[in-house]
Formats: structure tokens, C-alpha cells, sequence
């Protein structure tokens, strides 16, 4: 399984915005960021981005007009397959370390 993440901002009187994030950490700068923008307020320093306060900061900015403004982060996990190729042999007795992790990195 791997997670991602689906940004979506918008407001009723024009085209969304809709972006994939692989981290959350991503999906909420990005969320800031947009609000930012729309606000016009200046970037948010370089820093680790805190959930809560971009919620709270999109939040306020919905409010100001709560019938047409709206923004989601949305997570997913996606199954995916692995290629017959990658799977490993089953094996009387344990792969040696140094082979386990060739083959891991080559094939």
C-alpha cells in the first residue's frame, strides 16, 4: 500500500485547484500556500508545516464567503501490484544478506 494525498481548494465563481501529494507534510504546505495566494498574504517561511495552523488559517479564509469558498485533504491508499519479476523465491533456507539485498536493489 502506498498514501496519497489529494489537495482540493476552489471557489464556486472559478475552475478548482486539485493537486496529488506523496506526504502530508506536502498536501498541507501546499494548502497553505494556496490560501496564501488567494489572500494575498505574504509566503509562510521555510519551516515544517503545522496541520492545525493551515487548517485554521484555510478555515478563516472559507469563512469569509462560506457558500462559494471550500478546500479538502483528502488521504488514499493505493494497492500496488508487484511485478512477478520482483518477487523473491521461496527458499529452503534464508537468502544470504548480500545476495537479499542485490536483489532487492537490482531485481
Amino acid at each position: 500500500m502506498v498514501s496519497a494525498y489529494t489537495l482540493l481548494v476552489g471557489q464556486t465563481d472559478g475552475e478548482p485547484s486539485v493537486s496529488v501529494h506523496t506526504t502530508a507534510d506536502d498536501a498541507w504546505r501546499a494548502l497553505d500556500r494556496a490560501v496564501r495566494e488567494r489572500c494575498n498574504m505574504r509566503p509562510r517561511p521555510r519551516r515544517r508545516t503545522d496541520a492545525d495552523a493551515t487548517a485554521r488559517l484555510a478555515n478563516a479564509w472559507r469563512a469569509g464567503d462560506p457558500e462559494n469558498r471550500y478546500w479538502n485533504v483528502t488521504t488514499h491508499r493505493l494497492p500496488i501490484p508487484v511485478p512477478e519479476i520482483a518477487r523473491t523465491p521461496v527458499a529452503a533456507e534464508p537468502p544470504s544478506p548480500v545476495r537479499a539485498t542485490s536483489r532487492w536493489i537490482f531485481g
